[in-house]
């Protein structure tokens, strides 16, 4: 994530996230590279059955796994007020994006660190990597 002139550009692979606050709303701004990711988007699972679906980890983009990967490329307005969420699947695996929101706007300044911690006392079950941006 490049912050430039009040534009906040994202390059992405993998089922890392990026989530923005703005006022009041959370809004998940990449698209996970993942086989149930694209059952949902075929239709044929609901975003719930994702949760637990046995082949949830699976990842249809990585880097590592090729010589070049190419990644999605987005730019998004950065406004006053807003919050920029950067995570690994480790967090947002084991916390949902309401939850990931109340412990943002409760203490921003400590919550990267409370969002780690929550997550492992969730479960931890993969590596748990945060980072926020105002």
């Amino acid at each position: 994530c490049l912050i430039y002139n009040n534009k906040a550009y994202i390059g992405h692979v993998g089922d890392s996230r990026v989530y923005r606050i703005r006022k009041e709303v959370i809004r998940k701004l990449t698209k996970d590279h993942s086989y149930v990711q694209q059952l949902i988007e075929d239709k044929k699972i609901t975003r719930e059955e994702a949760k637990n679906h046995p082949k949830k980890n699976m990842i249809t983009k990585a880097l590592g796994c090729t010589a070049y990967v190419e990644p999605d490329l987005r730019a998004r307005n950065f406004e006053k007020g807003d919050i920029f969420i950067i995570c690994s699947d480790g967090l947002s695996n084991m916390l949902d994006e309401k939850r990931i929101y109340e412990i943002v706007k409760q203490d921003l300044e400590n919550a990267a660190e409370r969002l780690v911690n929550e997550a492992n006392q969730a479960g931890g079950y993969d590596n748990i990597t945060v980072i926020i941006i105002k």
